[in-house]
């Protein structure tokens, strides 16, 4: 028996879900039951029938689907994988700005630990940022965790008064527009998509910004035969598969998580035979970290 129907096999037994995102290794992807952005996977998490999630990403994506689920395992194949954004704020500076601005809301990107979501008004993802954001009735926003996604946001909602925090992700922080630019060179019919993570100077020489998923989406319906992306290169597998006719490049410097890279068919075949790596939360952690993923839910809808 390979692997993969071992994977497959054991499933069926324990009534489990494989959840993928776009950045793990492609053959994880490929035997995943769901494969998404961060909104895409929690509204799967939220809506399945699954006894057993395993959660092919990171910490704060498995924290979330628990909250979603408390009365679910959920197992994390690596439970080492790890966002270094997540934790990029705290609990002091978010008291301090609820006790500087009146009419706050304090808006949690999705990519954060349970301990920030659950001091959060509303979470949201890069998928549907904008849409929240410009749903709520609070004029001031402290947006956590990542500076460069509150910017992007700020630019469209300009009737709201952003406060930025100062977190970002490694991954496309790291992102140069010198090689973007050289990328552009070598290939002059190339449109450039972009992932609101990356820093301002990037979007700018971008022809789209938006999701992963809003990538993938804007590359298979547009009309173009090549493009530069500017994310996480797990992305390019789903590229591939639905637009095979087309070319995707990236820079030089190849944008890789190494904590999504963590990720691999062995420990997802370990944990489903093991059951370890379980994520656990206390009750009332769980209930407050849903209250924020819940409103998220339904502002999105």
């Amino acid at each position: 028996m390979t692997i993969t129907e071992e994977i497959q096999s054991l499933k069926k037994e324990k009534n489990a879900v494989i959840l993928a995102h776009y950045y793990v290794a492609p053959e994880v992807q490929e035997i995943a039951d769901y494969v998404g952005d961060s909104y895409y996977l929690s509204k799967a998490a939220a809506e399945t029938g699954a006894q057993v999630i395993v959660f092919c990403g990171v910490s704060f994506m498995g924290e979330s689907a628990k909250a979603l689920n408390p009365e679910k395992t959920v197992l994390m194949p690596d439970g080492k994988a790890d966002c270094p954004m997540a934790h990029m704020a705290d609990e002091e500076t978010i008291r301090r700005m609820r006790e500087k601005y009146e009419d706050l809301a304090v808006v949690c990107y999705i990519n954060s630990t349970a301990e920030l979501k659950r001091l959060s008004d509303v979470c949201v993802t890069s998928a549907n940022a904008v849409k929240i954001v410009k749903a709520l009735p609070n004029r001031n926003i402290f947006f956590i965790p990542d500076r460069n996604l509150a910017h992007f946001i700020a630019k469209q909602a300009p009737e709201k008064n952003f406060i930025y925090n100062e977190g970002y992700c490694p991954t496309h922080e790291r992102m140069q527009t010198e090689e973007i630019k050289k990328a552009k060179k070598e290939h002059p019919d190339a449109l450039v998509l972009s992932h609101p993570e990356c820093a301002g100077a990037v979007l700018e020489l971008s022809d789209y910004v938006g999701s992963t998923s809003g990538i993938i989406k804007f590359a298979t319906k547009s009309s173009g035969k090549e493009f530069i992306i500017c994310t996480e290169e797990g992305v390019a597998h789903e590229l591939k598969q639905k637009n095979p006719e087309k070319k995707f490049y990236f820079t030089d410097t190849l944008p890789v998580c190494p904590d999504m890279k963590l990720v691999t068919l062995e420990k997802v075949l370990h944990v489903l035979k093991t059951g370890e790596n379980e994520v656990h939360m206390e009750t009332e952690l769980g209930e407050e970290t849903r209250r924020p993923l819940e409103r998220m839910l339904e502002l999105a809808r």
